[in-house]
């Protein structure tokens, strides 16, 4: 299987960035601050950047294609299911509760999900709807209780204004409305001059990103003393396994979709958890290990499940 094999060559090229960052932080390159900078540059500038881009040169038709039911139920309902765990066994607050939701549902729809949707789907704008459903829905809920719970401060003031505080969302939003334009007029309204920096500046988000979370490994253990390890085998099993599971009954039954597109739906459900996680988790300094732990293991397991559903499906 070609198509497979090349998506692993995906995630080894994710372990050699994420490695560099490691390898950085053992000789203190940057200095003590450097993981911060990477962390907050990559949150406020590229990442919107990075979403711009993609979106505003997708067809709405993409963007919004029917599988992003799927993708939304499958991941509201694992987050769900991390909520009455945790209410059940866990006990954690609100802001660690945030961080294993979105530990859970979060998928690494750029740095894995694109080389997989080239690779074994054959089709890279597969990623565009998830893309959107995460900026726009879970995203903003995420953070809103994220700034809340680290602030103390929930109103509806503090709720409305939210969106102004998440440049990630107004970078899709803005890549959205210049798709709409762009149809709209017969063709895209960005001058090339324009759009090229842009691009640029978001081709250096996931490099950041992954850089970043391989320093924050320097001199921590997944699954040390200091970590939770009941929370984090929760989020990677809902993550690798219930997840794609909750999205093949949703593609089969639900939306009777066959062939390629069930296929789609499942091995992108299986998708690890994407760094951005740990990018919020450090942006409001909670949860950093938990999330760091999560997207470690999920993303070292999920090639094997999306193997297993390669050949299975297809």
């Amino acid at each position: 299987m070609p198509g497979l094999l090349s998506a692993m060559e995906g995630f080894f090229i994710i372990g050699v960035v994420i490695a560099v960052g490691y390898v950085a932080a053992r000789f203190h390159i940057g200095g003590p601050s450097a993981q911060m900078v990477l962390n907050k540059f990559s949150f406020f500038v590229s990442t919107p950047c990075l979403m711009f881009a993609i979106l505003s040169k997708q067809r709405l038709s993409v963007i919004f294609h029917p599988s992003i039911i799927v993708a939304f139920f499958s991941a509201a309902a694992v987050g769900l299911v991390f909520v009455i765990i945790n209410a059940v066994s866990l006990h954690m607050d609100a802001a660690n509760t945030t961080i294993g939701v979105l530990n859970s549902l979060y998928l690494n729809s750029n740095n894995i999900g694109l080389p997989v949707a080239t690779y074994i789907l054959g089709n890279p704008t597969l990623v565009a709807p998830i893309l959107v459903m995460q900026q726009a829905i879970f995203t903003p809920i995420g953070l809103t209780v994220l700034d809340a719970s680290t602030t103390g401060r929930l109103s509806l003031k503090t709720i409305a204004k939210q969106p102004l505080k998440q440049p990630i969302l107004i970078g899709s939003l803005g890549g959205i409305l210049v798709s709409a334009i762009s149809a709209g007029v017969g063709h895209y309204v960005i001058p090339d001059f324009v759009f090229k920096p842009i691009d640029m500046i978001g081709a250096s988000a996931v490099p950041m990103i992954l850089m970043a979370f391989g320093m924050s490994l320097r001199g921590s253990r997944p699954f040390g003393k200091e970590t939770n390890r009941r929370a984090t085998l929760t989020v990677v099993i809902l993550k690798n396994l219930v997840m794609p599971l909750i999205a093949f009954f949703l593609a089969w039954f639900v939306m009777g979709f066959r062939g390629a597109e069930l296929y789609g739906c499942v091995v992108l459900a299986a998708l690890p958890t994407g760094q951005n996680v740990y990018n919020y988790a450090a942006r409001y300094n909670v949860g950093t290990t938990f999330a760091r732990d999560g997207i470690l293991v999920s993303t070292v397991t999920s090639p094997v499940v999306i193997a297993l559903i390669a050949i299975a499906l297809g």
